[in-house]
Formats: C-alpha cells, structure tokens, sequence
C-alpha cells in the first residue's frame, strides 16, 4: 500500500467517533460502513493531513485512489474523490478507466453524483472521440450508476449544453423503472431549464416521461410562472 494512503487511514481511524456511526450508516440505507466523521469534522480533518502531508501526484493518484476505494469505511471514498478533484483541471481522457471504476464500485449517489458532474463533466470538455464512445457505452450499459452518470454529466454547462445529446440520452431512458434514472432526468431538466427555460418545458410537455422526472424538470419553470 502507498506511504500515503496507509498515513491517510491511520490519520482517519485514529478519530473515528463510534456515537455517529449508526445514524451515518442508516442514512445512507445500511450500504455502507462509517467512521462516524460527520462532512465538517471530516473536511477539518482533510485539511489538517494535506496541510502535513501535500496533495499527491497526479501519477500517485492512479495508486492512491483504489486503495482508498477498496477501504470499508465510506469516509475514505469521499476522501479519494476530493483527492481527484482538486487536481480536476488536470483530469484527462487516460483518466477515464479510472474514474469509470470510481462509478461502478461501491457505487451510490452521494459518489455517482459528484464524480458525474465535477469529474466527468470536466474531462468531457476537453475531448471528443474518446468522449463519444465512453458515452455510447455508458447510455447503453446494463450499469444504472453509468446510466446516471451519462444523463447528468452536462448539470454545469449551462449554454454550453449539448442540447440534441441531453435530450436523446434522456428519450433512451424516460420509461426505465428506477428511481435514480427518473430522478437524473428531471434533475438534469430542471437545471438546463434555468438557461433555456422554454425549449425544456416544451420537451416535458410533448414527451411521455414518468411523472417524477416531470416533476422535478418542472420545479424552476413552475417558479418562474408564479413569479409572472
């Protein structure tokens, strides 16, 4: 194991808090194992270690990550996406296998959804073709988690959204039985309707999607409307 990753674990364990444990683990639905550190204690934590210890390598990382992803304790997935994601800028497409790992492993909403939109979004704007077929794999996969990843990935482009794509991969997917992909869509919905509000209440209104996606899709245009 890296020098890192074990001084990271022993850092953490050395202020696991048992009272927290419990209710930790019944929020996320029992998937899980906790350390009890709450995101504040957690965070203040982080800072501390990479104020000792620095920020690793992007090559470091390669190695870092899968041992943190491989550790029990939820708190050390969280950790290695923050790891990731303050080197986010140097992100590339060579980084996808291991990000795709990060989605499929112990794969929830509290990793899928940042990974989604901070980590994919970000290589996605920097290339095409390996782009493309990460994409295709993933709008087609069996994985719900890729499934989710590929509908949300565009949450902050904004005007920069790739409209046709937003809305096809979201056609491929509006009659799936999940809760999680119904939810992706509105979610996805409703933030591109906060730049183009129209042409998303026109989508939902002229498409047979589930009731939740239509919901949530609509929750910032309602807002709008009672603002009139």
């Amino acid at each position: 194991m890296n020098n890192y990753t074990e001084k990271l674990i022993t850092a953490f364990q050395a202020n696991k808090n048992e009272e927290n444990v419990e209710p930790m683990k019944a929020y996320m639905r029992n998937q899980f194992e906790f350390l009890g550190l709450r995101t504040p204690e957690r965070r203040k934590l982080f800072r501390a270690f990479l104020k000792e210890n620095g920020k690793p390598s992007m090559e470091e990382l390669l190695e870092i990550v899968p041992e943190l992803w491989e550790q029990p304790e939820r708190e050390f997935q969280y950790v290695a996406m923050e790891l990731v994601e303050k080197q986010a800028k140097h992100l590339s497409t060579s980084h996808l296998p291991l990000i795709e790992k990060m989605i499929v492993e112990k794969s929830w909403w509290d990793t899928v959804d940042l990974i989604a939109s901070h980590l994919i979004g970000e290589i996605f704007k920097k290339s095409s073709s390996e782009k493309n077929m990460y994409l295709e794999k993933w709008i087609h996969s069996e994985n719900m988690w890729l499934n989710r990843t590929a509908i949300l990935y565009q949450l902050s482009y904004k005007q920069n959204t790739d409209v046709n794509q937003l809305f096809s991969i979201i056609l491929l997917h509006k009659e799936s039985k999940e809760f999680f992909i119904q939810k992706a869509i509105g979610w996805a919905l409703r933030e591109y309707s906060k730049t183009v509000p129209e042409e998303v209440k026109n989508f939902i209104e002229n498409e047979k999607l589930a009731a939740l996606s239509k919901r949530e899709g609509m929750k910032h245009i309602n807002k709008l409307e009672k603002m009139k």
